[in-house]
């Protein structure tokens, strides 16, 4: 079992940043990738980013790449998100998440344990 919460959301304007921080406890945390999501009202959770659990093949939505950095500290049992030149489009909660698979995946149903989010709101 793993439990993962997350932290660092708040209140930005445009072209700020912010880094999210997901924090996990249980055992075997070194051994899971990790990803990122987001849901904004009335929208789908959607895929940000994901990174293996050596932290290599990080892997980005296309709406967040070049603005957006998945990290982990596995001594820390962390993972990061900083982001960069925030937009109101990028106006969500966050949720961090687990998985089991060996390869970074990009769809939710991957993924087995989920944290209770964060909000980030970006006003323009």
């Amino acid at each position: 079992q793993v439990q993962l919460i997350e932290s660092g959301g708040g209140l930005v304007q445009a072209g700020d940043s912010l880094r999210l921080s997901c924090a996990a406890s249980g055992r075997s945390f070194s051994s899971y990738g990790m990803g990122w999501f987001r849901q904004a009202p009335g929208q789908e959770r959607e895929f940000v980013a994901a990174i293996g659990w050596s932290g290599t093949m990080p892997a980005y939505a296309d709406s967040v790449k070049g603005r957006f950095t998945i990290s982990r500290d596995n001594a820390k049992n962390t993972v990061y998100l900083q982001m960069n030149s925030l937009k109101p489009e990028d106006t969500a909660v966050y949720y961090c998440a687990a998985t089991f698979s060996t390869v970074v995946p990009k769809s939710s149903l991957s993924y087995t344990y989920w944290g209770r989010g964060t909000r980030v709101t970006v006003s323009s």
